[in-house]
């Protein structure tokens, strides 16, 4: 590991807790040379940062117009002296405008955008206008995913862009262990909001609940105002000894006994981050197939570690379920070892930090 006496800053709208191995590892290399920056809220309410660490500074986050744009205080003094500071490539954050153009002025000072190539409409959509401004005033990019870099190098032959795919563990905790491994259930891990669909998932498995074992479970993790129609639907329908609704966890060894347990996960709206954890355990999944999906669905090879159903297609769910039940591919360790050593080899800490290391 590295040591270096320049200052790296990052600057984000929240510090969720699935960023904190990240941020960790880059306090470790950087030592009191890193600082992290991040207000409470993003703009989807849902998302709350859930950090508490020495190098963490929170903020406020004032959004404006119905928490369409977003201003950051309280800490500009920090931010213009940091010799390296990375932002949020998200052009509704109005105060990196003005960082951007502001160490513009200052020699020495290198800014880098941190984010999605492209928007959620697309590389060729009219918003795109505003993000590649901002792509041009940043000195280097660091982009999701290496088809987002190539897509983005392909247009900006002449800038410096790097990608570094989210990734939630370290390659040592990318691993499952023989001994405790017992799959039989089915896991949803993520936020419980309507773009994810929860309730397409709890309906599907109601309808084949008798078709499956009767010791096969529904595990819902997780938290969010979908909770509430989903505890209701629990209840009305009779299957508090079917479904477990566990709420968020974020704890390493928890949700690895949770996934030990589980023959695949589900993502039955849009896929994000959810599919790296599923896949760092050795669980495929089943996913929703035409939603506006996060980079993340890059990791996604049908057949090796996933399955495709129809998009709100509850029936099709119900089917896809039954399937994987059935098919003894699924439920093998060497199966289980191929998804893991995947995700080992191209979504670890290690692998993301490691344009970071290379900013300075």
């Amino acid at each position: 590991m590295r040591k270096n006496n320049r200052t790296l800053t990052i600057l984000q709208t929240v510090a969720p807790g699935y960023r904190e191995r990240f941020f960790d590892y880059l306090h470790l290399v950087f030592k009191k040379n890193f600082s992290l920056f991040a207000g409470n809220e993003y703009f989807d309410e849902s998302i709350k940062t859930r950090l508490n660490k020495p190098y963490f500074k929170k903020i406020r986050n004032v959004y404006l117009f119905k928490r369409r744009l977003l201003l950051q205080l309280d800490f500009w003094k920090e931010i213009l002296s940091s010799e390296v500071l990375v932002l949020e490539l998200n052009p509704r954050i109005l105060t990196n405008w003005l960082f951007l153009i502001l160490r513009k002025l200052l020699r020495g000072k290198k800014t880098v955008v941190w984010g999605h190539a492209w928007p959620r409409s697309g590389m060729y959509s009219k918003s795109d206008r505003l993000r590649n401004i901002m792509r041009k005033l940043a000195d280097e990019i660091i982009v999701y995913t290496k088809t987002q870099a190539e897509e983005l190098k392909s247009k900006m032959p002449r800038k410096k862009i790097k990608y570094a795919p989210n990734a939630l563990y370290y390659k040592n905790e990318i691993h499952i262990d023989r001994n405790i491994l017992d799959p039989k259930h089915i896991i949803y891990v993520g936020r419980l909001v309507r773009s994810k669909k929860p309730l397409i998932l709890l309906k599907a498995f109601d309808s084949i609940k008798n078709k499956l074992p009767s010791n096969v479970k529904l595990l819902i993790v997780g938290d969010g105002p979908e909770r509430k129609k989903i505890e209701n639907y629990i209840v009305e329908n009779n299957l508090g000894n079917r479904v477990i609704l566990l709420g968020y966890i974020g704890d390493y060894s928890m949700l690895k006994r949770l996934y030990h347990k589980s023959l695949f996960s589900v993502s039955p709206g849009y896929v994000g981050l959810s599919i790296i954890q599923s896949f760092s355990f050795g669980v495929p999944m089943i996913i929703s197939k035409d939603e506006p999906h996060s980079p993340e669905i890059e990791a996604a090879i049908e057949g090796l570690n996933s399955i495709f159903f129809n998009t709100d297609s509850i029936e099709d769910l119900s089917k896809k379920m039954i399937e994987i039940f059935s098919d003894k591919h699924w439920i093998s360790f060497s199966t289980r070892y191929k998804i893991c050593k995947f995700c080992r080899d191209n979504y670890s800490i290690e692998k993301m930090a490691k344009s970071f290391l290379e900013l300075i």
